[in-house]
């Protein structure tokens, strides 16, 4: 019972432009989340900064700072 693995290469062009773009996104998503934590104050992020870094290593920990890790900035 052995179940092999697609390659990138073998995939239809529809889905290696969806693999692409996911990619994209995810990169994006963590490169502006490690953004917005290096430049805000720390008093502006729930948590240790540091944390907020690790968990933002993954798209979804970028999605979950974005939601939940960041404070309102006081005018």
């Amino acid at each position: 019972m052995s179940r092999s693995k697609k390659r990138f290469k073998d995939r239809s062009p529809a889905e290696q432009r969806g693999i692409a773009a996911l990619t994209v996104v995810s990169v994006a998503l963590i490169v502006g989340a490690q953004r917005d934590i290096q430049r805000r104050p720390a008093d502006q992020v729930r948590g240790p900064k540091a944390l907020w870094r690790v968990v933002c290593l993954n798209a979804l920990g970028a999605v979950g700072y974005f939601r939940w890790g960041r404070r309102a900035a006081v005018a």
